[in-house]
């Protein structure tokens, strides 16, 4: 498609949220589950406390142990019947429906056991009327206190995800207003692209500009999600849409009748009442992005404070050996190709420090020092990236973040494969799946390139905590008996 340079083009107003953590309404939803749970179990114990001498209630572990069991049952049969589904959690009347029948269940679900376990005889029937009654209120009023919270986190706009639509046609015009009509959704439209179409010609509104437009603001980081709303005259132009925009760090869905045979077995999600295929997920987002970024932030201050002692003789050791700064920070394309500065400790003569148009490092590179030598190839001179790691700006796992004009046979990394982009969907790591697998040093031909490439889009894949674990102890092997790195 053609770029988008006429009409109005202005990036939209600065995102106050622009810095929100992404998975807050899964944040929402679990505080609602504890704070749910914990009033089945707090209001049950303080129940026994209360009617202790009036029910006679003896031996009080077993009633101690009906709370603590309740809380359980609560929680599995709260998940069964919806209690956190997102159309419960804004509505009172839906949310105090299901969070009574899902009490109604628990409670059936103890009576049950009691019966097999021939365990009902043994209760006080004064007190489990008392018990049932004031569980169910206090599950009511926390209910009514998270439901709150969230229409007013909502208001303020916490967990909106900011959408655009791509397709400024009648087709995309009705998906605008049926998104803009409908007050239970959390979504920001941030408006509409179309090489073809324009908001005042009849279309979609507000209209941002054209295709090239809509991937500059998702790289700058005002999107979260792009739904295709378009007639695209064949499943090659659709295809080629979708293959520019799946480099990026976006969820892409498909609205209905655009999705002919090409896209089928995706899995469909609803909007409301609308159907909308999802083409492309955003990885490693939601709770797992919370769960990395923990395991970041962990490992990666934990490593810094026990290395602290060998970064300072490291450090002295390079002052030592040649005059000039202990680091050397460069910038390189990191998360949604957002530049940032990485640390390294400096391992070249400072006249021959390169900070753009970079010359990779070879065999026998004059360029080195002789400490630079010895922690170029063991790998020391990338531990002060651990900084980055603390602050956000890469993490322990991940494609490795290269400078943005780093060539392979005289190409740019960025020119020489269709699907380099595709690393930057996640952010880059100090070490990765590539790096354990031998692709690490000197980039010189188009096969190790692609090789990296595969190797790091297999990783975006198939994440888990387990697999960063699993690279990590590789990464040690790696380090301990290196191959390419100089």
């Amino acid at each position: 498609m053609d770029s988008g340079n006429g009409g109005n083009t202005a990036a939209p107003a600065r995102d106050r949220r622009a810095n929100r953590t992404p998975a807050m309404m899964e944040l929402a939803g679990l505080a609602s589950r504890l704070l749910e749970g914990g009033a089945v179990l707090i209001v049950g114990l303080i129940g026994v406390w209360i009617t202790f001498d009036v029910f006679d209630l003896r031996p009080v572990e077993d009633y101690v142990r009906v709370a603590w069991l309740s809380a359980i049952a609560y929680a599995l049969v709260g998940e069964l019947t919806g209690c956190y589904d997102v159309d419960a959690r804004f509505t009172l009347r839906v949310g105090w429906t299901r969070v009574l029948v899902a009490w109604v269940g628990a409670c059936v679900v103890m009576l049950t056991m009691a019966f097999f376990m021939k365990a009902s005889d043994s209760f006080s029937r004064g007190w489990a009327i008392f018990w049932f009654t004031s569980v169910a209120t206090g599950l009511i009023l926390a209910r009514g206190v998270t439901t709150v919270a969230m229409r007013g986190l909502k208001r303020r706009g916490v967990f909106n995800q900011r959408v655009a639509i791509l397709g400024s046609s009648a087709q995309g015009r009705r998906l605008a207003n049926y998104i803009s009509g409908n007050s239970l959704f959390t979504i920001d439209l941030v408006g509409c692209y179309d090489d073809y179409a324009r908001g005042d010609e009849g279309g979609c509104n507000p209209w941002r500009g054209g295709l090239q437009a809509l991937l500059s603001d998702i790289r700058a980081g005002r999107i979260d999600q792009v739904i295709i709303a378009m007639p695209y005259a064949n499943d090659e132009e659709l295809q080629g849409v979708v293959a520019q925009l799946s480099m990026l760090p976006v969820l892409i869905r498909l609205a209905p009748d655009l999705s002919s045979f090409t896209m089928a077995g995706q899995s469909m999600v609803m909007l409301g009442d609308l159907p909308l295929m999802t083409l492309f997920e955003r990885p490693i987002n939601g709770m797992d992005q919370v769960i990395k970024r923990v395991e970041d932030l962990v490992l990666g201050t934990l490593i810094l404070i026990a290395a602290a002692p060998f970064l300072l003789i490291v450090a002295i050791a390079i002052k030592l050996d040649s005059p000039g700064p202990v680091f050397f920070r460069q910038e390189r394309e990191g998360f949604n190709q957002q530049r940032f500065h990485i640390w390294k400790f400096r391992s070249m003569r400072v006249e021959k420090l390169e900070y753009d148009q970079i010359q990779q490092a070879k065999v026998g590179d004059p360029r080195v020092t002789r400490v630079g030598r010895i922690i170029r190839a063991t790998s020391i001179d990338e531990i002060p990236q651990l900084f980055n790691v603390v602050i956000g700006d890469m993490s322990l796992v991940g494609p490795r973040p290269h400078a943005p004009s780093t060539r392979v046979a005289g190409v740019l990394f960025s020119e020489a494969t269709q699907t380099y982009a595709a690393r930057h969907r996640v952010k880059p790591g100090m070490t990765g799946w590539a790096q354990v697998n031998g692709w690490r040093g000197e980039t010189d031909t188009d096969e190790k390139l692609l090789k990296r490439v595969e190797f790091d889009l297999f990783y975006i894949d198939h994440w888990s905590v387990g697999f960063d674990l699993y690279i990590m102890v590789r990464t040690v092997a790696a380090v301990m008996f290196p191959k390419s790195a100089y």
